[in-house]
């Protein structure tokens, strides 16, 4: 079955120099995640579960759509309600749910500023089909 799992994080995390909500990452904080991840899909690669996963741009480049009336309506932003957002996902294919949860409990286990585990929550979901 495959799932996808989503990471969240702090709007500001993209801002090196930002404190307002925590310590700021430096350079090396954001390689020891990259590299992290790295490690992780690596062992996904491996153990064949792997299918896809991206991290995600700034919030502050984002978009929102909507065709409305016919047209192509955009705006700037999520224009989300918290400081927590979307920054990036895995598709995995795997053969139980329980096996999923101990993946997404590995990937929670994330370095961040200061090298410091962020034990961030994984939200996890099934990938739905479309019905025949």
């Amino acid at each position: 079955m495959k799932y996808m799992l989503l990471t969240y994080g702090n709007a500001h995390a993209w801002d090196l120099t930002n404190e307002d909500d925590g310590p700021a990452w430096s350079h090396e904080d954001v390689k020891a995640m990259v590299d992290f991840m790295t490690r992780e899909n690596d062992l996904l690669i491996k153990s064949g579960e792997f299918v896809y996963a991206e991290g995600l741009d700034s919030p502050s480049t984002a978009k929102t759509v909507r065709g409305t009336d016919g047209q192509v309506v955009a705006t700037d932003g999520p224009y989300l309600e918290t400081k927590e957002v979307l920054a990036g996902f895995w598709v995995v294919d795997c053969e139980s749910e329980e096996r999923v949860l101990e993946i997404a409990a590995r990937l929670s286990r994330c370095p961040g500023a200061g090298g410091k585990i962020m034990d961030d929550p994984i939200e996890v979901r099934p990938v739905g089909e479309a019905p025949a």
